[in-house]
């Protein structure tokens, strides 16, 4: 199966991989032939690419870190934590996250568990999903990529159980925020910004007091935007003065961001992400947390179609662990010319080999 924009996504295509609705349900099956109504309402839903599959993508699979079923399970659970915290006025907040924090660590172990257990680099396949709550996504996909960077630093389990838990709440201070403002079809003012950046003491807040979290997991809540030349909010601080924790979470919650649809902005490739993230290493970044970033994750999903520097189009159809931003590709088109008979390179033993284009509107002559 390849991955494809649904800009060019047409009926008569087959989908090549199950799209999920907020609530855990297949909204449209793997093997589904797309008709015009359904096009229609994938647009109406703000699905930006699709798995469709064909012949020049025969045989490759994508696989998610996480299964689909335990995805969906995390991610009802988070919302249930989360909307009874929501629920409450401010004073009794804390008290009822007291009362989730178990259902929290549980929640973390679990994904722990997934992390450690595999040995290939973490893929996320956001739009293989379908979440009303923007906040509940990406704090179950925050946490993936902050336990992902961790384990590549070689942290002890402890530690990553923390982190994990910091980056599951690292957000929680969001549900102080008015709905509208966190909603809004549109970047905020600058006025609403300084409201929103109230979430990160929020969450400080809500989370400094209670006696089942550490307090590490409530800086993380609270220092989860600053950037090491000081640029950040809420306090402005500096590297040394950024727990490391928080520079792990703080890198994960931007490249989620980027590579996440958001009201006010179509989502980035991981590539993409992966390019915003590298130009800030060393300025808001720390270095070694990116670099982390960029071994732990995949930077160009299986099913992708490449513009190589010398003109040949490839589609990736396996990983390279050692080297993520190399993958293996199955050429199936040069000169402008679509092979008979495809074969594979690995672009680790080609250096001279750029990936020029990622291209998600590319479509066969046959399509």
């Amino acid at each position: 199966m390849r991955l494809i924009s649904i800009n060019v996504l047409r009926s008569g295509m087959i989908v090549g991989r199950t799209i999920w609705n907020e609530a855990g349900h297949p909204l449209l099956q793997k093997g589904v032939v797309v008709t015009d109504r359904i096009l229609l309402r994938l647009k109406q839903l703000n699905i930006k690419y699709v798995y469709i599959e064909d012949s020049i993508s025969y045989g490759i699979e994508i696989e998610e870190t996480v299964k689909p079923t335990v995805r969906n399970q995390v991610v009802n659970k988070i919302t249930q934590s989360f909307q009874s915290v929501k629920g409450a006025k401010p004073e009794q907040a804390s008290f009822v996250l007291e009362q989730q924090s178990k259902a929290i660590g549980t929640i973390v172990e679990d994904l722990l568990s997934s992390i450690l257990d595999s040995e290939e680099i973490l893929t996320v396949l956001t739009d293989a999903y379908l979440y009303d709550e923007y906040l509940y996504q990406h704090s179950f996909q925050v946490t993936l990529y902050s336990l992902a960077i961790a384990k590549e630093m070689g942290y002890s389990y402890e530690d990553l159980r923390l982190i994990g838990i910091g980056a599951m709440l690292h957000d929680v201070g969001k549900l102080l925020i008015p709905t509208d403002l966190l909603l809004k079809p549109g970047r905020l003012t600058n006025e609403e910004f300084e409201v929103m950046k109230n979430h990160a003491r929020y969450g400080f807040d809500l989370l400094r007091n209670l006696h089942s979290i550490s307090l590490l997991v409530a800086h993380c809540a609270f220092q989860h935007h600053e950037r090491i030349d000081g640029s950040g909010y809420p306090r402005g601080l500096v590297d040394f003065e950024i727990h490391p924790f928080a520079k792990i979470i703080g890198v994960a919650d931007v490249f989620d961001a980027v590579t996440s649809n958001r009201v006010y902005r179509e989502k980035l490739l991981p590539s993409q992400g992966m390019a915003i993230i590298e130009a800030g290493s060393g300025t808001i970044f720390s270095p070694r947390v990116v670099e982390a970033l960029r071994k732990s994750v995949v930077h160009y999903p299986n099913g992708t179609i490449l513009l190589l520097s010398d003109g040949r189009r490839g589609v990736v159809f396996k990983q390279n662990v050692e080297q993520p931003d190399r993958p293996f590709v199955r050429i199936f088109e040069e000169d402008d010319e679509i092979l008979n008979a495809t074969y594979e390179i690995n672009l680790t033993e080609v250096p001279s080999l750029l990936i020029d284009k990622v291209e998600m509107d590319y479509i066969t002559p046959v399509e």
